[in-house]
């Protein structure tokens, strides 16, 4: 068993470091090409826009991998198939579980692979390239990403609800422009807290540098200001902290794009906006889609075995190649599809993420199922 495990895996690996290693020459190209143009907009080098665009290669690895799994795997075992290598192994007693399991194995190693790229590896290389293209067009602040945030807490007792404003994430990881407006438990706007920058650590504790801060009514006890009585008190302080229920976790994720977050950055995004009573359905429905995208890997490995059994005269590779991209693409094209579906009609978020995989592993086993009983 460990000849044929070595035999299979050496050639399915192979495969697919090969159709990875092309998918990625071509979007680094295409990648090299748009930096080139933006880069010469800065007086900046050809090198340069080369090195970003290897920034962004990692990324392209985590969103192509499974379909360079799918072509990779069709193409060892149609040439396994197609020299009868893998008639032999099923004669020499190579059953339909036994190569199931695996095919099995090998993709649970792919899965791994994807989580990690997916997880840490992607998004880190993306935020250094961020940091990269505003060192080489001396902006300070590269990241532009903004977003709003909402927090409750109890004041002296009192509910206190908080609408934060984040302008964007400067290049050191200090959130800039930042706004906090306070209001009472009526709605009433109590305060507005302009900063700078700021900084949060791991406990929610803001520290607002450069602060200007507006209050209404301050030392006003609870209850209608009587009309005409409005007192506005402005202070200009060099630092000032907030403690908050938002964390440098929850606000990392709330400023990056969707499709750049980790799968723990999602969920406890998720999490804040569900606490918040904000709409959460978006970022819910990539969470799951995030968490069983490695399963993907499982589904393409069982999506490729079938051709194993197709017999050389059926077609030549390059036809099961091809129908083995279109496979991917249309994998790829209900798995977006879903996920816009759900959002529309409002489906259950971890039924959209699961569908489309479950659906194509389905009906690969059917395939299976019937090559083995009647090829």
């Amino acid at each position: 068993m460990k000849t044929v495990r070595r035999l299979l895996y050496k050639d399915i690996v192979g495969s697919v470091v090969l159709v990875a290693l092309a998918f990625l020459s071509l979007f680094f190209f295409f990648d090299f090409v748009d930096e080139l143009d933006r880069m010469a907009r800065i007086g900046v080098g050809g090198g340069k826009a080369a090195l970003l665009a290897a920034m962004e290669l990692p990324g392209h690895f985590y969103e192509l991998f499974p379909i360079a799994v799918l072509i990779g795997a069709i193409i060892a075992l149609a040439r396994l198939a197609q020299s009868s290598e893998f008639t032999i192994l099923r004669t020499g007693g190579l059953g339909p579980a036994r190569a199931l399991a695996l095919l099995a194995s090998l993709a649970a190693a792919f899965a791994v692979l994807t989580f990690v790229v997916g997880d840490y590896v992607a998004p880190q290389f993306e935020r250094e390239g961020d940091n990269l293209r505003a060192s080489f067009s001396h902006d300070a602040t590269p990241t532009k990403r903004g977003a709003w945030l909402k927090d409750h807490q109890k004041v002296e007792g009192q509910e206190r609800s908080y609408s934060v404003k984040v302008g964007r994430v400067g290049s050191s990881g200090a959130l800039v422009d930042v706004i906090i407006f306070e209001f009472d438990a009526e709605g009433r706007l109590m305060s507005r807290t302009e900063a700078e920058r700021a900084d949060v650590d791991a406990r929610g504790l803001w520290h607002l540098k450069t602060v200007r801060r507006t209050v209404w009514n301050p030392g006003a006890p609870a209850g209608p200001s009587p009309v005409g009585e409005v007192v506005v008190s402005e202070q200009q302080l060099d630092q000032l902290d907030w403690q908050s229920s938002l964390h440098a976790g929850v606000i990392a994720a709330a400023v990056l794009p969707a499709m750049s977050m980790s799968t723990l950055e999602l969920y406890r995004y998720t999490a804040h906006l569900s606490a918040q009573e904000q709409s959460a359905q978006a970022h819910n429905i990539q969470f799951w889609r995030k968490a069983f995208y490695p399963f993907a890997c499982f589904v393409m490995v069982a999506l490729a075995l079938p051709f194993a059994y197709l017999h050389g005269r059926s077609g030549g590779i390059s036809i099961k190649v091809f129908g083995g991209i279109m496979l991917g693409i249309s994998f790829m094209l209900l798995n977006n599809v879903a996920g816009h579906l759900g959002l529309l009609k409002n489906w259950t978020p971890w039924v959209v993420a699961a569908t489309p995989s479950l659906l194509y592993f389905g009906l690969s086993m059917a395939a299976f199922t019937w090559l083995v009983r009647y090829r």
